[in-house]
């Protein structure tokens, strides 16, 4: 039985935290490690099933002599990010910071410093909201379950096979490590866990233990919904552990995310820039700046945000495909920011030729297809004060061409020229009544 009052209150408080990321919609994600040594993605321990030992040399090798989080932060920016997420841990158990709970860190390789530690201070001078990913999993971990595990790189091994472990003591470590991230850095505004799977999820991890811990000393923090099933974020009756967003991977859901009732879900998708998280050398298969821009707008019409990645390589650069990618989708946004901060999606359904988004009586018509003639505003028309290009404010007029007597509830502009002013995405700003 649904409990309606429990289900406002914890709507409410959902709502509350997740006001300025609901602003924001548009971060980075950083996955960074031992793994861009290797340079063929983040899961290359468990795709070529290393043990510990076989991987112990990159652990031994890391040294990100050109690692300067001040350039990061400086070029989130410049491609109008509003908030970052980086990897304090991932599923190989190295962590990016100066944990007492592990020899297994940053400041005992040669690189010998609390690389998060750089990457927080650097993100808050540049006044951009500050995230850390935690996987749940750990490859190195002596009491992580092994053998039989679908992600774990021994699962095959029979060596592992009546191996005892003490998954409590994992559990214990893992809350340990996560009390030292959000207590020892200052305000934190996102957790980002990864991921829960088959039986270990929820209460396998003592979820709401953790959670009131991390709420105990981040009360505004925000939290993934990976620490549950996935689909749990989308009922009607939520957990303390539900979480706060929802964080589709790869993919724009067709119609945003609504939960059983029909009320909207904040949701976050997280997105590669090419096809691995972690520096891959090889993968030069780049989205397009236009591919970007239109995927975020994508995102923003349907009420959400995207968080798109980053993988720097072994020296801690970002690529320089990827560096060219952000600026050009930050030009674009420093003319048309307008149509994505703040907004959400638009009463109206998608129009034929793009999108919409909208924040308040701003209404604003993403142009993707010129088309022949005039630009159809469908049910428009009577309803619009002035309508402008937002990249230089210049005025377009609405109009009722007279080949259009059939279609009396639309409006019309006529935007100049063969080809539309920005081929990435034209935004017209239109002032409803």
């Amino acid at each position: 039985m649904i409990d309606i009052e429990n289900e406002s209150k914890i709507y409410l408080q959902r709502e509350e935290r997740t006001k300025w990321f609901q602003e924001a919609r548009f971060g980075m994600f950083i996955h960074w490690g031992l793994y861009s040594i290797p340079a063929a993605g983040e899961w290359i321990m468990t795709n070529r099933q290393m043990t510990v030992e076989e991987y112990k040399p990159y652990f031994a090798e890391f040294n990100p002599t050109k690692y300067n989080p001040r350039q990061w932060a400086k070029l989130a920016k410049k491609a109008g990010m509003k908030y970052a997420v980086m990897t304090a841990k991932h599923h190989d158990g190295f962590c990016l910071f100066d944990s007492a709970y592990t020899d297994y860190k940053s400041t005992n390789t040669k690189a010998g410093r609390d690389l998060i530690k750089e990457y927080i201070d650097a993100f808050r001078t540049e006044d951009i909201k500050i995230g850390l990913y935690y996987s749940l999993l750990d490859w190195h971990h002596e009491d992580y379950p092994a053998y039989g595990d679908r992600h774990h790189p021994m699962r095959n091994n029979t060596a592992f096979k009546n191996k005892i472990h003490n998954f409590d003591n994992y559990v214990k470590y893992f809350h340990n490590q996560v009390k030292e991230l959000v207590t020892g850095y200052g305000k934190i505004d996102i957790m980002w866990f990864d991921f829960s799977y088959d039986n270990m999820t929820g209460e396998k991890w003592k979820a709401t233990e953790l959670v009131d811990m991390i709420r105990k000393y981040q009360p505004d923090i925000i939290i993934d919904n990976r620490l549950d099933d996935k689909k749990s974020i989308k009922k009607a009756n939520l957990s303390p552990y539900t979480g706060d967003f929802d964080s589709p991977e790869q993919i724009i859901p067709p119609k945003g995310v609504l939960n059983e009732n029909r009320n909207p879900v904040p949701w976050e998708a997280c997105i590669t820039l090419n096809n691995n998280w972690g520096y891959a050398s090889m993968d030069k298969d780049y989205k397009s700046s236009k591919q970007v821009v239109r995927s975020l707008v994508e995102c923003v019409s349907k009420n959400g945000n995207m968080i798109l990645n980053v993988g720097p390589n072994a020296k801690g650069e970002i690529p320089k495909e990827s560096v060219a990618i952000l600026e050009e989708v930050g030009e674009w946004l420093d003319d048309n920011g307008d149509s994505i901060y703040g907004c959400k999606g638009s009463y109206l359904p998608k129009p034929e030729w793009g999108r919409y988004t909208q924040n308040g009586n701003l209404l604003y018509a993403h142009i993707y297809d010129r088309g022949i003639g005039h630009t159809n505003l469908n049910n428009l028309r009577g309803k619009i004060k002035k309508a402008r290009l937002l990249k230089d404010c210049s005025e377009i007029k609405v109009e009722f061409p007279w080949m259009a007597e059939e279609f009396e509830a639309d409006a019309f502009i006529l935007l100049p020229g063969a080809i539309l002013p920005d081929e990435k995405d034209t935004v017209v700003e239109l002032e409803l009544l």
